[in-house]
């Protein structure tokens, strides 16, 4: 299992336009075979920062939905709409394992 971290700096400017941009991801990663655990918005602190995760069974399933969303018409539609609306500003993405009580 992985677990995909994912740091977006946003446009202060522009918070209704990335959480729609975020709930059109959510029900895509859901459907190309990973599960979203949502995205997070900026609320007290900083106004630029946000953030979302969603697991894959595998990092092969994962790079398998990136090769997948490249091609898929509802995936480019949101790049699009992030493109059109300049929402984001920059990101990163950085991949976990879980850890857990039994896990070895």
């Amino acid at each position: 299992m992985v677990t995909i971290y994912l740091r977006y700096i946003i446009d202060p400017y522009k918070p209704a336009e990335f959480e729609h941009y975020g709930k059109l991801w959510i029900p895509l990663v859901n459907r190309m075979g990973g599960q979203h655990h949502g995205y997070f918005m900026p609320s007290e602190g900083v106004s630029n920062v946000a953030l979302a995760l969603f697991t894959f069974p595998t990092l092969a399933a994962y790079e398998q939905y990136r090769i997948a969303s490249q091609t898929d018409a509802d995936c480019q539609a949101a790049f699009r709409y992030a493109e059109e609306t300049r929402c984001i500003v920059s990101y990163e993405r950085s991949f976990f394992r879980p850890v857990f009580e039994n896990s070895k």
